[in-house]
């Protein structure tokens, strides 16, 4: 049976491969960190972003979508991982809406590699911000458990990764900003013009 979480709530992972599902009202930038057991990220190298989308255990998006499927392998998450933080960022510069508060509110889903819905969780209360985390994955006593979180920020993906302890915080933003830039505009290039007719010499 599914359970459907409310921010705090936590429930336990009995499956060590799994899935995360985000569905938003419009592009997010869908991302993970990997922290400690005292909840920071050591380093950009524990970041997985569209610019950097692989990590030991983790796979995430290469693009904003308003869907979004990351792949968790808990097994390999390398020995020192304790949390894995899911992240929610709007993309900047793309014309689109500038916080969470004028979307509709995220839902994520935790679920088996066949989709069988683990957790989900609603993140409803959002304003002003432009980043939140959504879910935490955490190890404790040998077990993983999933919280519902919903922590918004309103310095968007700088201020979040700033606050797990991210020294390259604000360089790392804005290289995953940059990233994304670069993957929508990609996405809406228009085609190449079609060359001008060659018409046949007369026979």
């Amino acid at each position: 049976m599914t359970a459907e979480l409310v921010r705090g709530q936590n429930h336990p992972l009995s499956g060590t491969r799994l899935e995360i599902r985000v569905s938003a009202g419009g592009p997010v930038v869908a991302g993970a960190t990997l922290a400690g057991a005292d909840g920071r990220v050591s380093g950009a190298d524990r970041v997985a972003h569209p610019a950097s989308h692989r990590l030991p255990g983790l796979e995430v998006s290469r693009q904003a979508a308003a869907d979004h499927r990351l792949a968790v392998d808990l097994e390999a998450l390398p020995e020192d991982v304790h949390r894995v933080h899911v992240l929610l960022a709007l993309p900047t510069g793309a014309g689109g809406p500038t916080s969470f508060g004028a979307l509709a509110a995220p839902f994520v889903a935790v679920t088996e590699l066949d989709g069988a819905e683990i957790a989900t969780y609603t993140i409803t209360d959002l304003g002003v911000e432009s980043a939140v985390v959504a879910l935490e994955l955490y190890r404790r006593q040998g077990a993983w458990k999933v919280r519902a979180v919903g922590q918004g920020y309103a310095g968007g993906l700088a201020a979040m990764l700033h606050d797990q302890g991210l020294e390259q915080a604000f360089e790392t933003a804005a290289a995953i900003n940059e990233a994304v830039t670069r993957g929508m505009a990609r996405a809406v290039a228009p085609p190449p013009p079609r060359p001008a007719a060659v018409p046949e010499p007369p026979r």
